[in-house]
């Protein structure tokens, strides 16, 4: 249930950039989930309107989009870059999943596709940020 603490998170942190903005109201917010993070979108949005609920004023005409940010390695090998959906097709569901719960198993199950080389570094696609807030002063 780490989606309401997320969505209590988004929340606060606009509450935050409003003060810091003088902004009486925010028209919208956005919203990068990596593509290797684990949570249940529907569950995400749930929370996220029970807890804006709390903040009838600020937040009474919010637009809330959620974008998917594409997850990509770095080879510290070879440098050479790639994209998680470069490589999907290669896992079965096992594996995709175990990557999405915890992206660190993703040096068990991928390999550079230049040289081979298990190492490399995630570079995107890991986490849930809030990208950006627009208000009205």
């Amino acid at each position: 249930m780490h989606e309401w603490a997320l969505a209590d998170a988004v929340v606060t942190t606009a509450k935050k950039v409003a003060k810091e903005e003088n902004l009486k109201e925010i028209t919208e917010i956005v919203v990068k989930i990596g593509e290797l993070q684990t949570i249940s979108r529907e569950i995400f949005d749930t929370a996220l309107q029970e807890v804006m609920k709390d903040q009838p004023d600020l937040l009474k005409n919010v637009t809330c989009t959620l974008k998917i940010e594409p997850a990509a390695f770095k080879c510290r090998n070879c440098q050479h870059q790639w994209l998680f959906a470069d490589v999907k097709a290669s896992l079965d569901d096992d594996e995709t999943e175990s990557i999405h719960f915890i992206p660190e198993t993703a040096h068990v199950f991928l390999k550079c596709p230049e040289c081979k080389s298990p190492d490399f570094e995630i570079i995107k696609g890991r986490g849930i940020w809030v990208d950006s807030i627009v208000g009205e002063k």
